[in-house]
């Protein structure tokens, strides 16, 4: 019988920076799916998978169509599919689970998976720093503010959801999109202060568009790119976790 994987993926950014662009990267992106459909035991995404989504009780962002088809699929076959809420697609309600038959996932959560302990989280807010998007998360969950933005019309709200993404919120995530370093980069500090009370065999984030695939002690750290510019995904067989690129490139694992 075939072992099947667990397919972890994040921060594709669906809408972004327009419905051209954002199309042709879906085809692939549905592409992927749809070839590692017969060998997945699990799907992972772990947060912005789209650009900006908001729900409303009875209208949902156009679009997408052939992405949320694609995971229907999965889900129809009985393959879990996990989403980790992300900041740019914090305001998913119960429409994925309903409709598409995704699990919603809004905090960080350490999992068993084969006998190993996995961290996943999309990042925002974790870590000893990030304390804008810790604000902006505060916000965003909060009940008050989401009854308000509900009551404004979709054409406007969408309009400008759209719009405060691409231009500013994307913008000033993407001018500190380098890598930082081990002793610099929140999440690594994060993830060695887990350790220090838990023992966790892979820490797995989003957030950063950064492709990082280290250890830490006996922990294994991936930050998972992104399907911008990286197109890059995570595959765990049920022995070894790798970090992959669509072009079939494999990330060696830094020592």
């Amino acid at each position: 019988m075939e072992t099947k994987n667990i397919y972890f993926i994040s921060d594709v950014h669906l809408g972004l920076p327009n419905h051209q662009e954002s199309l042709k990267r879906e085809i692939m992106l549905v592409s992927w799916l749809d070839e590692i459909l017969p060998h997945t035991k699990a799907l992972y995404l772990l947060g912005d998978i789209f650009d900006f989504w908001y729900e409303y009780k009875y209208v949902v962002p156009k679009g997408y169509v052939r992405f949320l088809s694609k995971i229907a699929e999965f889900t129809d076959q009985n393959i879990p599919v996990y989403f980790f809420t992300g900041n740019h697609d914090i305001w998913a309600f119960d429409y994925f689970e309903k409709e598409i038959g995704m699990t919603i996932i809004r905090e960080a959560q350490t999992i068993d998976i084969a006998g190993k302990k996995f961290h996943l989280a999309h990042g925002d807010g974790l870590g000893p720093s990030d304390i804008g998007f810790k604000l902006l998360k505060w916000l965003f969950t909060n009940k008050t503010a989401q009854f308000f933005f509900s009551r404004i019309h979709p054409n406007f709200s969408m309009w400008l959801g759209n719009s405060w993404s691409r231009k500013h919120r994307y913008e000033l995530e993407m001018d500190d999109m380098d890598y930082q370093g081990e002793n610099e980069e929140w999440l690594i500090l994060y993830a060695r202060e887990k350790l220090k009370s838990e023992k966790i065999d892979y820490f797995l984030f989003g957030h950063r568009h950064i492709v990082v695939n280290i250890k830490i002690g006996n922990a294994q750290f991936l930050n998972l790119g992104d399907w911008i510019s990286n197109f890059t995904f995570a595959v765990f067989d049920g022995d070894k976790l790798s970090l992959q690129r669509l072009n079939g490139e494999i990330i060696p694992l830094q020592n």
